[in-house]
């Protein structure tokens, strides 16, 4: 049997992340295919020179159908799900080759840890182990959803691998606050659809309940400074969720 290994990273303006993180796909994987989702950068031509193959996918404001799109075209028995700020350490590429050798379960679910300025590991507050499906066997592969947070159909038995993958996500506030807007616009989108309400009370509430639950329940407190940007952040984050569905179920602006 089988048991090529393609790395597949979803993009979108990478231009500044894309080449290392082809570079460190190619040290695991036995391809690599980068889904551009239409990026107005040299994220396509970085991913070119770094010998990756890039595929076109239309843009759209969640990873769900670029993703559901790079399995189906993926050239190997395996297809690992990457973003271009992540980083694969040798662990779990070790651990990948074992578990894709042993072929006990279909799909696997790996950790992922949260590293504030690529340094200090946001060990609470809500963020690890964070578990997330990235490996699958394609074969396997039955559907994705395409809507946000959806979970893909596999076929068969789901494991959980041990190493942690590497999230480099918080490095860059004024890009973040970028993503968040898109990304909290397509959530709310959802929640007025489903006739969810936005008034000052909620408002109010959601902003102090996500404080809560990341500063205080979470013990987010206890990775110090940058724990507590991170819990005000989302409890920010929150609010502009419920900021949008206000606009969209009223038709005025706050």
């Amino acid at each position: 049997m089988s048991n090529k290994l393609c790395i597949v990273i979803q993009t979108y303006n990478e231009s500044a992340l894309i080449h290392d993180c082809v570079q460190n796909a190619r040290d695991v994987g036995d391809s690599v295919i980068v889904v551009d989702t239409g990026s107005t950068d040299d994220t396509v031509s970085r991913a070119r020179a770094a010998h990756a193959t890039v595929l076109s996918h239309p843009f759209v404001r969640y990873v769900e159908p670029a993703r559901s799109f790079g399995v189906t075209h993926a050239d190997g028995d395996w297809v690992f799900l990457l973003d271009a700020d992540e980083y694969i350490p040798p662990e779990l590429a070790a651990e990948i080759r074992t578990v894709i050798e042993a072929h006990v379960h279909n799909s696997y679910r790996v950790p992922r840890k949260e590293l504030f300025g690529r340094k200090v590991w946001l060990r609470h507050g809500g963020w690890w182990p964070n578990h997330q499906i990235r490996l699958i066997r394609k074969e396997a592969f039955r559907d994705w959803p395409p809507a946000i947070h959806s979970t893909p159909i596999i076929e068969g038995s789901e494991g959980v691998l041990e190493n942690p993958l590497l999230h480099f996500s918080k490095n860059d506030y004024a890009r973040i606050v970028e993503k968040t807007t898109i990304f909290e616009d397509t959530e709310a989108e959802l929640l007025a659809k489903a006739g969810r309400k936005a008034t000052v009370p909620v408002f109010f509430r959601k902003f102090f309940g996500e404080l809560y639950r990341r500063l205080i329940r979470d013990h987010g407190y206890l990775d110090g400074k940058i724990g507590v940007i991170e819990s005000i952040y989302q409890a920010f984050s929150k609010t502009i969720t419920y900021l949008y569905v206000y606009e969209k179920t009223t038709g005025r602006t706050v």
